[in-house]
């Protein structure tokens, strides 16, 4: 069974990252999903139980994940759910885990500004967003060959900096 899902809330714990032997990138963390409810004999909302999840990525995922990802952020998270019984000595219970195909800030939340990074097995240093430079010195190489032409205001990633886009108000 492929059970796709999608869960909001508070990343719980720090992102703990590991590479493989093999090389294969892995981060995890847990998340608290709370249900909040509206409680009509006390005109108030209400918290609701919180649900708990353990979030792992994969490869490129895993290494923005542990680069953007921070305890306390509210997030978005969509994969495969797993659930699964577990038992030792001393206790059993079941643990419902999620393997991310996406994971993003909640922007209900905060605001957060993108960097487009390049995928590759090994990663290249990742270029200064002063001087274009690499922690070596060297220039920073395009993302993509057949990139659009420069354009002095945007930074090494393509995008504009940060408060140069107009927020546009829709009345109603």
């Amino acid at each position: 069974m492929n059970d796709t899902i999608t869960v909001t809330g508070i990343v719980a714990t720090s992102p703990r990252h590991l590479v493989t032997g093999s090389g294969l990138a892995i981060t995890s963390f847990r998340l608290a999903s709370g249900q909040r409810r509206y409680d009509r004999a006390k005109q108030a909302w209400v918290d609701a139980e919180t649900n708990w999840y353990s979030v792992s990525s994969f490869r490129q995922l895993a290494h923005n994940v542990v680069e953007s990802v921070q305890k306390g952020q509210h997030v978005v998270v969509t994969g495969r759910l797993r659930i699964r019984a577990w038992e030792n000595a001393d206790r059993n219970g079941t643990s419902v885990e999620v393997e991310a195909d996406s994971v993003g800030h909640d922007l209900a939340w905060c605001t957060t500004v993108a960097r487009r990074v390049v995928a590759s097995p090994e990663r290249p240093p990742e270029p200064s967003s002063e001087t274009g430079e690499t922690a070596e010195g060297q220039q920073g190489e395009p993302a993509e060959s057949g990139e659009s032409e420069f354009h002095p205001d945007r930074d090494a990633d393509g995008f504009l900096p940060a408060g140069t886009a107009a927020l546009v108000s829709l009345e109603s």
